[in-house]
């Protein structure tokens, strides 16, 4: 496959990085403005960017990938996927956003498709785990085959959703403790905002255990040494995560209904004292609709204490009614 890496001598459309992994597993990066020259040692890494268009075409025309591998790589970003294709195995699988800012919390795919001397990885945006790879490799870091390669990617996009999941954990704690303090600050927005990221890690994390879990089912016979996942250690360390980030949703949606059970309480206890002072001020609203009729024959109509008589009656009326209400235990509480 070596030998065809490279249809014509114009450097590959839509290549953003590559690498030559020789044989004693050091890594070599490549100029992708310079054509990439076929060598019989080692292997290639190439990542393309989708979006290019060309990108597509050439992907499409590239040498020895079977037609199902051809569309996973350059097929629309839908779902998870894992398949193995005698000497090639290729699929789709999710990755955490990477911007200029750092990781962020969006969940993108990676396309990918692997045989023994080259894997073949693209993307429509930026992804962490390969780009963290990227600079492992940089570093000097010598993977032993396609498949480790591809072992440590998937390594770490774990690390970067364990540590998704670590700052989720704190930041709940601070709510958690703020709610425990009666503190009546209105976090249910950003509760709703974890738990939707915990529900779409815990979708992509289930989907991806269960390709590893199939993976492993496959007889290692029928794959070139290259080409064997440890499907097993994979699916094992998913599924640890996965449990995490389930835990973390249901933490998430526990802090939500406490939350909103303490903004009812506080309405209710609102509610509460209107609806007291509405009782206190019925009799006096009623004393002064009687002596506000305008009709001949009123008490205290000529008094010169008729009003300060009224107010009197007004606030012993109020005070009647207090005091029945505290008979009863209404104001407490």
């Amino acid at each position: 496959m070596e030998a065809r890496l490279v249809l014509g001598a114009d450097p590959l459309p839509g290549l953003v990085w590559a690498f030559r992994i020789r044989g004693d597993g050091v890594a070599e990066e490549l100029d992708v403005e310079r054509p990439i020259e076929p060598r019989p040692d080692g292997w290639l890494w190439l990542h393309f960017n989708l979006v290019d268009a060309r990108c597509s075409s050439f992907i499409r025309a590239f040498p020895d990938l079977p037609p199902e591998a051809v569309d996973a790589l350059v097929g629309p970003d839908t779902h998870q996927q894992l398949h193995a294709d005698g000497d090639c195995v290729y699929g789709v699988i999710a990755d955490l956003g990477r911007e200029f800012e750092g990781v962020t919390e969006e969940v993108r795919l990676l396309h990918f498709a692997m045989r023994e001397r080259c894997l073949i990885s693209a993307r429509r945006r930026a992804l962490n785990a390969v780009d963290e790879v990227r600079q492992l490799l940089r570093a000097g870091l010598r993977p032993e085959s396609v498949a480790a390669l591809l072992e440590l990617i998937i390594d770490h996009i774990a690390n970067a959703i364990d540590r998704l999941a670590d700052d989720l954990a704190l930041q709940m704690d601070r709510i958690e403790e703020r709610i425990l303090d009666l503190e009546t600050t209105d976090e249910r927005k950003r509760l709703g905002v974890f738990r939707r990221t915990t529900v779409r890690l815990h979708r992509q994390l289930t989907g991806l255990r269960v390709l590893f879990r199939r993976f492993e089912a496959i007889d290692p016979d029928e794959l070139v040494p290259a080409l064997r996942l440890d499907a097993a250690r994979l699916s094992q360390r998913l599924d640890g995560l996965d449990q995490e980030i389930d835990a973390l949703r249901d933490r998430a949606r526990m802090l939500q209904d406490e939350l909103s059970s303490q903004l009812a309480e506080e309405t209710n206890r609102n509610l509460r004292v209107l609806s007291i002072v509405t009782i206190l001020f019925l009799p006096p609203t009623l004393v002064a609709g009687f002596f506000g009729m305008n009709l001949k024959g009123m008490a205290y109509a000529e008094s010169e204490v008729g009003f300060w008589a009224g107010v009197l009656v007004a606030a012993l009326s109020s005070a009647v009614v207090y005091a029945l209400l505290r008979w009863r235990g209404v104001t407490r509480g």
